[in-house]
């Protein structure tokens, strides 16, 4: 190690995991820094074992896989050297064994020094890329160390214990990542600590260091599990200190309390409504309405099934507001939802939202609507309208949030699907309250979370929840249709001119817009070739005017893989179906104007178009009581929560809804028919929920995006760590409640500006 970074180590000036890798393994520190991106010792040390090897129990070689870089432990049973036939040299052939009779070859083409070591009987460890040679297993100049031979080679570490294996890194052999590990932990003598030690004293927590040592050098199974245990509890611990402190940051600024008047617009909305709240909603109104009247801003998450009423209670939350002279704004994720929150509000409030208009309602208010693609005067119509204060309430996109977007007294900020946007964009909206003061700020989702997720993602908020589905709800039954069965597929058009028939509207959900001109399929009557054999039926594999080959099914061994759906082909291929050319088709998808979005949504909630062929934006929020079918094009390549969403937009009516989800047919992977099959068997929301976490992991719960995508922890797995989330919590609310600006516990400020400058670096890159 440089003697500056000692120095600096010594005096408290650099942590000791900031020290470079560099100073510490040499040259091995560029392979590790351009192919995993590891530049410090305290990156070396989260790069965890994927596994462990017991020497005392050797891998059966049988089970290796081909082509792959592997760690193995076995026994020399033979070593013999051959004059080698095409050029000069010998070569050195090393059979090793395993405990379960099986064997693989060792070759080196240069035996120097390995046929003095390599002896029978000699246990060694070795590391390569397993090959095949006339049928044998073989790997072909192996890094490898002998156990047994104290010390040589720097192989200490493999003596005793558990043999750790790392995922395999280009140039890097598993050997010598080993030991850069062990340079590491014997040059690193202490380490800050994040977790205070009265903390880890009640927990029974091994130290930071210890916890290292543990998982990169176990002796036993019980050490590693401890020592991830720790690992864990030290990252679930710090993102519980953050939101604690997150929460004491927002208290900090007052709000204005919001009460409404006793026979105010919240009342008056009341009076309208064609049915009355359940038990569960006015619960939930209750806690709203009590939050608005305090002093300290609201900060609360919304969360409920599909249709349960969530809106509702935000526009009575949001009345509550007017009532007392503020604004509400809500911000939505698309400009179809905006629109069709604009939409259905200003009709639940009729006059309430006419104020100022013939037979509009005097004391009343106005809803105005702000987004992106808005003509002139209707954006300036819009701002105008929300600096006067004129418009109590201002639903919008990402418009929302724009610098010169001003509001006469922003009072409560409602966010819908907060999954879509970030705490940045949140807090933007934050910010335009009058100086001084702060919003109220209500949250809502229609995917249930998890109570983990609730825990680490929302930690610093509170949450209100709806189960139970308002009357009058009729449930969705799901169906999985296999794109590979010609007469399922036939099967499910018919049904959909049924539905049609029988009163009801369907939605066509296609994973892609596609082009207006791309080609029409085989057998369709349309202009074009068709796509390439190997797509996706959307009728089912015949031809003819009955249902023809409309995108194609695979054709035998070797065809494409499947082309996705598109949005403007298969609306043009329905129109040219023989069960549906008679209905009336209209696509709709992001790229259109807005305008012509709003268009068809009107016409779709009057009755005047039958189906809508429609990508994924209808996913959220938009309601047409009389929608009762949703065919799902390659839904297999949906996730689970996103299919739950989809289907949510059908049955909100009288009448029942049905789902079906149309899979790709041959080759869809297993595990993707297992989640539809899920998905089909259950409206359980929070049951799908938990499924979805299982399968796909956490989502970044460090930057911007919490939809997904590479994970913003280590070590967490929010499935599976629930206790030791919930034990983290507590320990560290307790921790910042006793010392707020955390005086006491210098380490963990120094954790929390690492995670800010984590999310930060999120934000660069995205």
């Amino acid at each position: 190690m440089a003697q500056r970074h000692l120095r600096a180590v010594a005096d408290g000036d650099l942590n000791p995991l900031d020290i470079g890798l560099r100073d510490v393994v040499g040259t091995s520190a560029r392979t590790l820094e351009r192919a995993r991106g590891i530049r410090t010792v305290g990156q070396l040390l989260d790069w965890l074992p994927r596994t462990y090897l017991d020497p005392a129990r050797p891998t059966a070689f049988r089970d290796l896989p081909h082509g792959e870089d592997v760690v193995v432990v076995g026994t020399v049973r033979a070593a013999t050297t051959h004059q080698m036939r095409n050029r000069r040299g010998r070569r050195l052939v090393v059979e090793v064994a395993d405990d379960a009779g099986g064997t693989i070859e060792l070759t080196f083409f240069k035996p120097f020094g390995h046929q003095d070591r390599l002896r029978p009987g000699v246990r060694v460890v070795c590391s390569g890329q397993v090959g095949v040679w006339r049928e044998t297993l073989q790997l072909t100049h192996p890094d490898y160390a002998t156990l047994g031979e104290d010390g040589e080679g720097g192989a200490q570490w493999l003596l005793d214990g558990l043999v750790p294996v790392y995922t395999a890194t280009k140039g890097l052999s598993p050997i010598v990542h080993g030991q850069c590990l062990e340079l590491v932990l014997h040059h690193v003598e202490q380490l800050r600590d994040p977790v205070p030690e009265e903390v880890r004293r009640e927990v029974g927590l091994p130290g930071l260091l210890e916890a290292y040592r543990l998982v990169h050098r176990p002796r036993t199974e019980a050490d590693h599990r401890r020592g991830r245990w720790r690992l864990k509890f030290t990252e679930a611990f710090t993102v519980q200190a953050q939101l604690a402190r997150v929460r004491r940051s927002a208290e900090a600024v007052p709000a204005r309390p919001r009460v409404p008047a006793v026979d105010g617009l919240g009342a008056r909305l009341r009076h309208r409504l064609p049915f009355e709240l359940t038990a569960g909603q006015e619960a939930v109104l209750a806690e709203l309405l009590d939050d608005l009247a305090r002093t300290v801003p609201m900060h609360r998450l919304l969360q409920g099934e599909v249709g349960s009423g969530k809106t509702v209670l935000a526009l009575l939350a949001m009345l509550a507001v007017v009532d007392s002279g503020g604004q509400a704004a809500l911000l939505a994720p698309t400009e179809v939802l905006a629109a069709q929150h604009h939409r259905s509000m200003s009709q639940m409030l009729g006059p309430i939202a006419e104020a100022g208009l013939l037979g509009g309602l005097a004391e009343g208010t106005r809803i105005s609507l702000l987004t992106g693609s808005q003509s002139t005067g209707e954006r300036r119509a819009s701002l105008l309208a929300a600096a006067s204060g004129e418009a109590g309430i201002v639903i919008g996109t990402h418009a929302l949030i724009q610098q010169h977007v001003q509001f006469a007294d922003l009072a409560m900020v409602v966010v819908d699907e907060q999954h879509r946007f970030g705490v940045e964009q949140r807090d933007a909206l934050r910010a335009k309250a009058p100086e001084g003061t702060a919003p109220h700020v209500l949250v809502m989702t229609a995917t249930p979370i998890p109570r983990t997720v609730a825990m680490t993602v929302y930690g610093d908020m509170e949450i209100s929840t709806l189960r139970e589905l308002p009357g009058g709800r009729r449930p969705i039954h799901t169906f999985v249709v296999d794109g590979q069965r010609p007469d399922w597929v036939r099967r499910t058009w018919e049904r959909v001119a049924e539905e049609v028939r029988g009163g009801g509207q369907v939605y066509v959900v296609c994973p892609r817009i596609g082009e207006v001109d791309d080609p029409d399929l085989p057998g369709t009557g349309g202009a074009g070739p068709g796509l390439p054999t190997g797509s996706v039926p959307v009728s089912g594999g015949t031809t003819g005017d009955d249902g023809a080959d409309l995108l194609g099914a695979p054709d035998g061994p070797g065809a494409a893989p499947p082309a996705l759906h598109g949005v403007h082909q298969v609306a043009r291929c329905l129109r040219g179906l023989a069960a549906t050319r008679e209905l009336t088709i209209e696509v709709l998808h992001g790229r259109m104007p807005a305008e012509d979005k709003d268009a068809v949504m009107v016409a779709f909630a009057a009755g005047r178009v039958d189906v809508v062929v429609s990508t994924t934006v209808i996913e959220v929020g938009v309601d047409v009581p009389d929608a009762t079918t949703m065919v799902l094009l390659d839904a297999d390549r949906f996730g689970i929560s996103q299919l739950h969403q989809l289907r949510g937009r059908v049955g909100r009516g009288g009448r029942p809804g049905l789902a079906l989800l149309l899979t790709q047919g041959e080759g869809v992977d297993p595990g993707a028919v297992e989640r539809l099959e899920q998905v089909a068997a259950t409206t359980d929301g929070f049951e799908l929920a938990r499924l979805d976490l299982e399968s796909r992991r956490e989502g970044d719960v460090l930057g911007a995006s919490q939809s997904g995508g590479r994970s913003g922890l280590r070590f967490l797995r929010l499935a599976r760590d629930e206790e030791l989330i919930v034990q983290a919590h507590e320990a560290a609310w307790r921790t910042v409640e006793a010392d707020p600006e955390l005086e006491r516990h210098p380490a963990l400020v120094e954790a929390l500006t690492r995670l800010d400058a984590a999310r930060a670096a999120f934000l660069e890159r995205g």
